[in-house]
Parts: C-alpha cells; sequence; structure tokens
C-alpha cells in the first residue's frame, strides 16, 4: 500500500489537468463523472491507508524525492501518513467525494462547470498535500495552495463585482497569517536546524533552549492559523466566502481549508505545550470568536450567512479546546464538524436551489412539505451543532467544555452560553426556512421542488454520519471506550505527558453534560415559541431594530471599522506617496532631467543649418581651436 500513496494527491491533480484542459470540449457527463471518479478513488486509497495504520499503529513514511539542499542540509518532499493525518485523509476525501456528487447537480446549469470541477479538484490536491507532508515546507505549499483555490472558487462567478471583491478580501487577509506562518517556519529551521518533524518534535523541549523561542515561534504559527481558521481578527473573510457557490462553502467551511489552522497546531502539539502562554492566548481567542460570531448569527437573515458565522464559531470552539490542552476534543470536533456543517451548507444549497436563488430566510418559509429529505437532512445537522444527544456535536462539544472546566469555570461558563446562542440560531434558521407560512413569490413557491439524487443522496449520507460520528468518541462516564482518544495518543502523548490534565470525576461530567444539553434545549424551545408558535419574521432592511439588535445585524460594524481605521489611512498614505513623493519627487527629477536636456538640445540644435559651406567653416574653426590650444599649452 505504501507504493500507492502518492497516488492519494496526484489523482485530483490529474483530474484538475484534464478537466481544466478539456472544460470546453468534454462534455458535462464527462468531466462530473471524471472529477468525482478521482476523489472517490483517492477515499479508496486513503481507507486502505487509515486501515494499516490502525493495524499496525506506525506511521507511514514515504520520500517521492529528493527535493534540494546544501552542505549537510536536505530537503525532501515527504509524505508522513500517521494516525492525525489518515484520519485528515478520509474526511478531506469522503466529504469531499460527496460535496463533488452533490455538485453535479447543482452546477449543471453554469456556463463554467469545467472549470469550476477543474477548480474543486486543485482544491482537493491542495488539502491533501497540507496534511500529507512531512516537513513545514509541504505542509505550507498545500497551505498556500488552498488559499489560492479558496480565492479562484470564492470569485467563481467574478462579473459580479461583489464577488470578486469578496475572493479579493480572502486571499489579502489569509497573506496577513501566511507571512507569520513563514516566519514561524524560518525560525524553526533556525533552531533546529530543519523543517521536518521527524527532526523537530522528538527533540523539541530537550535542546539548549527553552521557553521565549518556542513562545515566538508558536505565536507565529498561531498567527497563521488565525488567518486560515477565520479567528479574531482576522474572521471577517470567511462570511464574504458566501460569494462562493455553495458547494464551495461547504468545501471551504466544512472538511478542508478552515481545519488547516487546527490541523497545524494539532500537528505541532509539543511546541504549543512547551508554549503555555501561547496556549492562554489561543484559549482566549477561540473563546472571544465563539462569542462574538454567535453573537452575529442571532440576528442574520441570510441562510449562508447565518452558517458561515456558526462555522466561525465552531472555529473558535476548536481553538478553545486546542487552547487547553484538549488536543483530542479539539480534532473530534473538527471530524464531527465536517459531516454537520458540509450537511448543513449542502442543505442550504438545496434550499436555494428550490427557491430559485433566494438566500433570505424572511422570505421561505413552510418549505417542510414540499422539500421532505432537506428537511429531515437539515433537522438532524441541526440537532448535532447544537449539542444534543446522540448526534455527533454532542459528545465532540462536550470533550472540549469538560477540559475547559477542568481549567477555568469561567471560560466554561462563557462556552455554555455560547452553546445555547449556538442552539438558538440554528433553530431560528431551521424554523423560519420550514415552518410557517410560504412568504415568497407565486412564481418561486409555483417552482418548489425537492432537488436530484444527486444532491439528496450526499445529504442523506451526511445526515447518517452526523447521527452515528459522535459514537467514536463515547468518554468512559457515559460507559463508552473514547476509541478516538486511544487512537490518536501516539500523536499527542508527549503533551499528554507533560500537560498530565486533571480528568474530572464521572458524576461531574454527567453534570456538565447535563448542564450544556439544558442550555441547548432552553434556547430551542425559546427559537420554538417566537418563530413557530407566534410566528416572528425578522424585520426588514427598512425597519427599525432594537440598538443589540442592530449592533449584531451590522455585525458590529467590524468591517466599517477596519475600513476606517487600516483601509483608509493606508489609502490617504499611499495618495500622498504617490502624489508627492512619486509625482513631485521622484517623477519631478527623472522628468526634469529629461527638460532640461530638451531645453538644453534646442539651442544646440540651430548649428544644425543643413549648409555644407557652413559646416565647412566650422570645421577650420575648431581645427584652429586647437592648435591654439596646443600652443598656449607649450
Amino acid at each position: 500500500m505504501d507504493k500507492l500513496i502518492w497516488l492519494i494527491p496526484v489523482l485530483p491533480l490529474a483530474g484538475f489537468i484534464i478537466n481544466g484542459l478539456g472544460r470546453n470540449t468534454l462534455s458535462k457527463g464527462v468531466i462530473g463523472f471524471l472529477a468525482c471518479l478521482v476523489v472517490l478513488i483517492s477515499f479508496g486509497i486513503s481507507a486502505a491507508v487509515f486501515l494499516q495504520v490502525q493495524s499496525t499503529g506506525s506511521p507511514v513514511s514515504v520520500t517521492l524525492f529528493q527535493w534540494f539542499g546544501w552542505a549537510d542540509f536536505k530537503m525532501s518532499f515527504a509524505f508522513l501518513i500517521d494516525q492525525l493525518s489518515a484520519l485528515m485523509l478520509l474526511i478531506i476525501t469522503g466529504v469531499g467525494f460527496l460535496i463533488h456528487l452533490y455538485s453535479v447537480g447543482y452546477m449543471k446549469d453554469d456556463a463554467g462547470f469545467g472549470k469550476f470541477f477543474s477548480y474543486l479538484n486543485l482544491f482537493i490536491f491542495f488539502m491533501l498535500l497540507l496534511v500529507m507532508g512531512s516537513n513545514y515546507l509541504v505542509m505550507f505549499i498545500g497551505w498556500e495552495g488552498v488559499g489560492l483555490c479558496s480565492y479562484l472558487l470564492i470569485g467563481f462567478w467574478y462579473t459580479n463585482p461583489d464577488y470578486a471583491d469578496a475572493a479579493k478580501k480572502a486571499f489579502i487577509m489569509n497573506r496577513i497569517g501566511d507571512l507569520g506562518f513563514i516566519i514561524g517556519i524560518f525560525l524553526l529551521l533556525y533552531y533546529f536546524g530543519s523543517v521536518n518533524f521527524a527532526d523537530i518534535f522528538p527533540y523539541a523541549g530537550t535542546g539548549k533552549f527553552v521557553g521565549a523561542p518556542y513562545v515566538l515561534i508558536t505565536i507565529l504559527l498561531f498567527v497563521g492559523a488565525v488567518g486560515k481558521s477565520a479567528q479574531l481578527p482576522l474572521f471577517t473573510w470567511l462570511p464574504d466566502a458566501m460569494a462562493g457557490p455553495t458547494p464551495v462553502s461547504a468545501l471551504i467551511h466544512a472538511a478542508t481549508m478552515v481545519t488547516a489552522g487546527v490541523y497545524m497546531i494539532a500537528r505541532s502539539n509539543i511546541l504549543f505545550t512547551l508554549a503555555p502562554d501561547t496556549m492562554h492566548v489561543i484559549a482566549i481567542v477561540g473563546l472571544a470568536t465563539a462569542v462574538v460570531a454567535a453573537l452575529i448569527a442571532i440576528t442574520q437573515t441570510d441562510i449562508k450567512k447565518v452558517l458561515a458565522y456558526s462555522t466561525v464559531s465552531q472555529l473558535g470552539y476548536m481553538f478553545l479546546g486546542l487552547g487547553v490542552g484538549a488536543y483530542t476534543g479539539a480534532f473530534f470536533h473538527v471530524l464531527t464538524h465536517a459531516f454537520f456543517k458540509a450537511l448543513l451548507f449542502l442543505g442550504a444549497g438545496s434550499v436555494i436551489h428550490a427557491m430559485s436563488g433566494e438566500q433570505d430566510m424572511r422570505k421561505m418559509g413552510g418549505l417542510k412539505g414540499k422539500l421532505k429529505i432537506t428537511f429531515a437532512t437539515m433537522l438532524i445537522g441541526t440537532l448535532a451543532i447544537s449539542g444534543i444527544p446522540p448526534f455527533a456535536g454532542f459528545f465532540s462539544k462536550d470533550e472540549i467544555l469538560a477540559h475547559v472546566f477542568t481549567q477555568s469555570p469561567t471560560m466554561y461558563t462563557i462556552g455554555v452560553i455560547t452553546a445555547m446562542f449556538t442552539s438558538f440560531y440554528m433553530f431560528r434558521m431551521l424554523y423560519l426556512t420550514f415552518y410557517g407560512k410560504f412568504r415568497g413569490t407565486h412564481e418561486q413557491e409555483h417552482h418548489l421542488h425537492e432537488s436530484p439524487a444527486n444532491m439528496t443522496i450526499p445529504l442523506i449520507v451526511l445526515a447518517a454520519l452526523s447521527v452515528v460520528g459522535g459514537f467514536i468518541g463515547v468518554p468512559e462516564s457515559l460507559g463508552g471506550h473514547h476509541w478516538l482518544e486511544h487512537f490518536l495518543s501516539p500523536v499527542f502523548q508527549r503533551s499528554a505527558t507533560l500537560l498530565k490534565p486533571e480528568a474530572s470525576a464521572g458524576a461531574t461530567d454527567i453534570v456538565l453534560m447535563v448542564i450544556s444539553v439544558a442550555a441547548a434545549l432552553i434556547a430551542l424551545a425559546y427559537a420554538y415559541v417566537k418563530y413557530v408558535k407566534n410566528s416572528h419574521v425578522p424585520v426588514s432592511d427598512t425597519e427599525q431594530r432594537p440598538a443589540l439588535a442592530n449592533l449584531s445585524y451590522h455585525k458590529f460594524y467590524v468591517d466599517e471599522i477596519y475600513d476606517a481605521l487600516i483601509r483608509k489611512p493606508l489609502d490617504a498614505l499611499s495618495g500622498f506617496l504617490y502624489n508627492t513623493v512619486e509625482k513631485l519627487g521622484i517623477d519631478g527629477i527623472v522628468n526634469g532631467l529629461g527638460k532640461g536636456t530638451i531645453e538644453a538640445s534646442k539651442g544646440l540644435r540651430l548649428l544644425q543649418t543643413g549648409n555644407v559651406g557652413f559646416y565647412i567653416f566650422m570645421m577650420v574653426v575648431g581645427i584652429i581651436s586647437i592648435l591654439l590650444c596646443i600652443v598656449v599649452k607649450f
């Protein structure tokens, strides 16, 4: 099986090349089939590798070729498949395949069908590189690659200026984080003399340097994660990424790009464990992100925007888990989130498809009877993300909160309140969309229909995973053995030894679970009373909202603050540099020299009369002048 590992990323790359070159010649059927097939085969190989790692307990390392080097430094283009990356491969290729299959139906009438699928395949290729790399350099190639593909996919409908701006915003804000990431890689090279995981992780904490270097390295790596995984203050690009087609939203938000930061920190866990100050920062940033995003989501009226801010909030939970040392819990939430968030986005796409492109929930309602499969699957996804047992999100979210409680009851309390907000805004979305009377146009109501099978089958599969996915991490307090914790223990073993996490008692775990579930059920009931029994519909944009609701609806004016404090001053500075320094200074000097030369030449060119006699006379004058100079000199 080791000899086939290289095919996992190469197959999607081949799909990108073939569909990219044949986008105008191949039929849509061939393009869709090929794009899905290469990802499905990659999933099959990934599953075989996963079983190999599970049975042997040993990671698989494959060196493709010697890349470059100097003196004693050698850099190989190599892959490392251990327990962590094996699970990520299943998520990327498995959920990625379902999104590809869904896209065949969703994008069937789009003129850029071939280009879209070539971009999707390229996205999968780079994400696979990111998680398979055995060193930070290969990881960084994948890291930058998914950033490029997100730009291409978010701005796929680039003829719309707003969509093009959203793509540029995502690209630029990611570059801010990426600068920190690459500086962190350079520091790893400086201190360890290598960027290979095998040369860094086993020796971290045993070398001549301690303390400050680890804090500096990990803070810079975390800056990269903040950009890629949309944490405060670099989170505003992710909601705007909704400009892309809905399958793109599912791909970016669920299984791939936004989880890259979580994966990178989990992969580098020993470095962060040796920098407790950085971990405190991660926990605070993660919790703040979860709270802010949840507060914004509770008033949004665009179905995709609700899910977008939900993703930001859930990512905050993951970083909160990482910050308190719950590496397994954070990664567990990555896995379950991939299931229910991909389901919710694809379900939203099914609703939008039925509503002829409408995304405003105020114009929906009463779809439960028309879109039965979409409703049933989205209900499961909503229950899962809200932390209702026995759905997947319950187990992963409660594991994070249980670890947080042992570190800080205050942070735990805030986390539970945020989980309560999650339940409220998710059921608010469900009720506004599927319950009550239909509030759209007669034309939209006439065309309401369930999506085709190639769109509903992925919904059903993801719904099933959202039901059973949490059972791989059933805690001992509920009679389980937490298979995931045991499976990932080799990856986090050194960190667990150093952190020595304080385990809460079984009875305490049960109490904490009851509290979080009760909070979710209270929010669910309140949303039901407000939006179903009382048939409340959010006010239109022209009506007045209460002050706090208005702040939430306008996303706390974060974009406007950035615009006033960062963009406008930079525009003013660049205007000054252009108009004063560039045009008057640099251009003034260059143009002045040119004008001086021209003016001087105006006098000299008068000597060019075209009269041969005059030229002979001037030649004689010149000869006489030279002779006089010689005579005077001697």
